[in-house]
């Protein structure tokens, strides 16, 4: 069994999902990321883990659901904060870790049950996204090393990342790939994929 952590930003509009406006307004692009990570946090919240951790930047709101443990974000590049935020789970209890973001709301219970029980047999599990990044990574030993220095937002992050891991002599067992939620296009092409979600339900209501 593992724990699951989400690393995410406070929905707050001017610094939530600014790369979906234009077209929409920064209000309506904090209204799908809140969307987005009540999906995220919802999937979580279903799937058999022995701990569950919110890296929050910012401040947490009602869309949080009972059952997490909040721990701030640490670091100034995102491979620094999600190498504290490995560690700092870890720190807080010492198993395996699978850690997701905020982007990827058709994200299933099943697909994260299927991270964690890689942990039991493989050094670390990986779900690459569509941009070239990855929407996963577990790990059954974190150790800052492998995720710092790590090029992140660039078009080859995901394999960097998966190098960084075979450099370490770990097993990787491979995810199926999702897309992130990062331009208008990938609003719409998620909300379709997952028709039932609150994010396809925002992203609805904005078309209004």
């Amino acid at each position: 069994m593992a724990q699951i952590v989400i690393i995410a930003k406070e929905p707050v509009a001017g610094r939530a999902k600014t790369r979906l406006t234009p077209p929409y307004s920064p209000h309506q692009a904090a209204a799908l990321a809140e969307a987005a990570l009540r999906d995220s946090l919802l999937a979580v919240s279903a799937t058999p883990a022995t701990q569950r951790v919110l890296a929050l930047d910012g401040l947490p709101g009602s869309w949080l659901p009972p059952g997490f443990v909040l721990i701030p974000q640490r670091g100034s590049g995102l491979d620094e904060r999600l190498a504290a935020a490995f560690s700092d789970a870890y720190r807080l209890r010492p198993e395996a870790v699978v850690l997701i973001g905020m982007d990827t709301p058709q994200v299933t219970p099943a697909l994260l049950g299927e991270a964690v029980e890689a942990l039991g047999c493989h050094d670390a599990v990986f779900g690459p996204a569509a941009d070239g990044g990855f929407w996963l990574l577990g790990l059954r030993e974190p150790d800052p090393s492998l995720l710092q220095g790590v090029p992140m937002s660039h078009p080859e992050t995901g394999k960097l990342q998966l190098d960084r891991l075979d450099q370490a002599g770990l097993t990787v067992r491979l995810l199926p790939e999702l897309t992130d939620v990062d331009t208008a296009a990938d609003a719409v092409a998620v909300a379709a994929q997952a028709p039932s979600s609150r994010f396809a339900a925002a992203l609805r209501e904005l078309g209004r």
